[in-house]
């Protein structure tokens, strides 16, 4: 039990200079050298833990996902809130804010990397999706909401949203607005509410969107 507690230990001392150093000097400027000197150990100990720079990004990218998935989780279940509150508030928490959350992304969003940006979306999704059918069927409760289908009004929204609004999209400003303005006007209807009753709790997910 002492081994696995350090080698635990000592991946994330590698994880943890990692993000440092790709939030600082970038990926593409940090060497696996880098790392080591940071760190202070052999090669031989990183590649037991990760097998290349890739590998560690791909391993930092797990990490980052379940702190994401942590906060959207503790506000979830703020019952305090009101509902659609939650909701705004709980996916976006989800949005990476950090320098080493904007390096990751801006490596999973480069073509060689197309695998990462979909794990990345997919680890996302299969969390995602059962906290926000949960904020939707809690305001199926309520009254707010009335459909017989909340998974299956998630998963289709997240889906979309993930491939409509994602950076890789090539959206010009009325675009976007407009599919937002849909987005807003088919969930309503999906979900059996009242016009307008989600202008609310969408409109803020894209008022930080530099697109």
């Amino acid at each position: 039990m002492r081994k696995v507690k350090e080698a635990k230990e000592r991946r994330n001392e590698i994880l943890d200079v990692a993000e440092r150093l790709f939030g600082t000097k970038g990926f593409d400027h940090t060497s696996t050298n880098d790392i080591l000197n940071e760190v202070g150990i052999a090669r031989g100990t990183l590649y037991y833990h990760f097998k290349s720079k890739e590998d560690i990004l791909d391993a930092m990218i797990d990490r980052i996902t379940d702190r994401l998935i942590a906060k959207a989780k503790w506000i979830t279940h703020q019952k305090e809130v009101p509902v659609l509150q939650r909701l705004t508030l709980a996916v976006r928490a989800l949005n990476v804010e950090s320098p080493v959350g904007s390096v990751i992304l801006e490596q999973v969003h480069k073509p060689q990397n197309a695998l990462l940006h979909q794990k990345l979306q997919e680890s996302l999704l299969a969390e995602v999706n059962p906290l926000v059918t949960e904020l939707i069927e809690e305001a199926i409760e309520q009254g707010i909401c009335h459909t017989d289908y909340p998974a299956e009004v998630v998963e289709m929204t997240l889906l979309y949203s993930n491939t409509v609004f994602d950076d890789l999209a090539q959206n010009g400003k009325e675009i976007k607005q407009k599919k937002i303005e849909a987005l807003i006007y088919n969930l309503e209807r999906l979900l059996g509410m009242e016009p307008g009753s989600m202008q609310e709790a969408i409109l803020p997910l894209f008022q930080d969107s530099k697109k």
